[in-house]
């Protein structure tokens, strides 16, 4: 019986110790289960293609080690849920598209934010198909000055977005223009010059392979057009010259509107356009081609100066070799190439501020004034210096755009009738007037202007039977106009060009 009993004291032991050992595991499991859910974190974001953000649908996303995997929806979102805490690659897979492994760290109750872009898969990917350049064809001539440039290209990888370069040089230098980033198989390109030969060639990217050359064309472009008339226009602030044709349709800028460009004065024996430019604070002489090319600086230690910059004005002397131009109170002469410069008249102290040559008489128009921009004559010198004719003096007002004839028997000029002398030089009355050598008298041709406006800037026409001028408010801030008039029909002037100034007709 005490052996029973002993048997069932221990029997009872191991009883309780297995069920003690049963609660204990119990409880690690518990313990174990608990762990694993404050260990859990989530991965979202967004798959897009590089370079564009398009969403990428159908992309396969997982990690390693492995936990889930998911799909992208039609936004490219996905989302891993669930994901135990840990550091793992995420993958993102897909036909055509170059895999992306990324290295990530899932915190516990945490969401980790990836956005992650993919590339086309290259390894099978053709390079672009040889362009073929359409237009203008190979040695083309009379090619406009805006020329459009049309080819044509394939790529033999249908989704692939191709785009272009166009290199373009012309034979009067090594300067290559590269126009980029083109997503069309047509480009304009504007501000060619005249009469000069262009070589292009357009280069094909899909961004995968090396870059596709076309070969390389010529083309010529047309002969400037006979633009007799030059003027003046205001662009961003500055003053910018420009030719037009008789009709004042065919209208060519020839300066740039960087520069404060003014007073252009054409040279119909050599084809060439002279004309003031600011050069820091001082004025120059510069030339250049009727289409705006060769520009080359005439003056350069003695500038062209004087009162008011707006009214100071130059002649052409030697059949287009030389120019004449004033400094304060000296007048000069300079070989168009820059070199002899000479004095040829200096007044005992008045500013020369305007002066015109007939080179058939050797005669030299001046007008000269005061400080303030009055007191103003208007007389002729012969080479010499020695004074000819005397137009105008002892006048109040202002007075100026002289022009000789080309026969030396008639002098235009204008003149503010009102006799007004304000500080700044505001003009109320200025009529356009022609003086005849032979009778010393002036015969007025703006008997039809508008009331209260001003008639200035006159020139004679080539044909010398009517003038071209500016006509505008006294108010002095209008915008200007030019107009013609019959010298014969002085009530049938014309407006020629709006918004313009400073005329010249050769």
């Amino acid at each position: 019986m005490i052996f029973i009993k002993v048997i069932h004291t221990q029997m009872k032991e191991l009883i309780i110790k297995g069920i003690s050992f049963i609660i204990i595991l119990i409880t690690i499991s518990c313990s174990e289960d608990t762990i694993d859910v404050e260990g859990l974190g989530s991965v979202k974001g967004k798959i897009v293609k590089v370079g564009t953000n398009e969403p990428l649908e159908n992309v396969k996303v997982s990690t390693t080690p492995s936990s889930s995997t998911v799909f992208t929806d039609k936004n490219g979102v996905y989302k891993l849920s669930n994901v135990p805490s840990g550091e793992y690659s995420l993958s993102a897979q897909k036909e055509g598209l170059q895999g992306v492994f990324k290295g990530i760290k899932v915190l516990t109750n945490k969401e980790v934010e990836l956005v992650i872009e993919m590339k086309k898969a290259t390894a099978t990917n053709r390079p672009p198909e040889t362009i073929k350049l359409v237009t203008p064809v190979d040695n083309a001539t009379d090619i406009p000055v805006e020329a459009k440039l049309i080819w044509s290209a394939k790529d033999p990888d249908k989704d692939d977005k191709l785009t272009y370069k166009v290199s373009l040089r012309n034979e009067k230098n090594t300067t290559i223009e590269i126009f980029e980033n083109i997503t069309d198989t047509t480009y304009t390109v504007s501000g060619l010059l005249y009469s000069t030969q262009y070589f292009w060639q357009v280069t094909a990217s899909d961004s995968i392979n090396t870059e596709v050359n076309s070969t390389s064309h010529a083309f010529t472009t047309v002969a400037p057009p006979n633009n007799r008339i030059v003027y003046t226009r205001l662009v961003n602030g500055n003053s910018v010259v420009y030719s037009a044709d008789e009709t004042g349709a065919t209208e060519i800028q020839l300066t740039p509107s960087s520069k404060n460009s003014f007073r252009p004065r054409r040279n119909p024996i050599t084809n060439k356009i002279a004309f003031l430019q600011s050069v820091g604070s001082q004025t120059h002489l510069f030339i250049m081609n009727e289409d705006g090319s060769q520009l080359q600086q005439v003056t350069a230690t003695v500038g062209v100066s004087g009162y008011n910059l707006e009214e100071i004005d130059f002649s052409w002397d030697a059949k287009g070799a030389k120019l004449l131009f004033p400094n304060q109170n000296k007048l000069y002469s300079i070989d168009i190439d820059g070199s002899n410069l000479n004095k040829l008249y200096e007044t005992t102290g008045d500013l020369i501020t305007e002066v015109d040559k007939n080179e058939n008489t050797g005669m030299i128009a001046l007008k000269t004034n005061n400080l303030d921009g009055y007191s103003v004559q208007i007389f002729t010198i012969d080479g010499t210096g020695g004074v000819q004719n005397t137009i105008l003096t002892g006048e109040n007002g202002a007075a100026g755009s002289i022009n000789l004839s080309i026969d030396g028997t008639k002098l235009l000029y204008s003149r503010d009738m009102s006799g007004s002398e304000f500080a700044d030089h505001r003009q109320l009355d200025s009529r356009i007037f022609i003086y005849d050598f032979t009778t010393t008298t002036s015969t007025d041709l703006s008997t039809d202007r508008p009331a209260g406006t001003n008639d200035l800037d006159a020139r004679f026409s080539p044909n010398e039977a009517s003038i071209i001028f500016v006509n505008t408010s006294n108010d002095g801030i209008s915008v200007k106009n030019i107009q013609t008039l019959p010298i014969d029909d002085v009530n049938t002037r014309t407006e020629l060009i709006k918004n313009a100034m400073m005329p010249d007709w050769e």
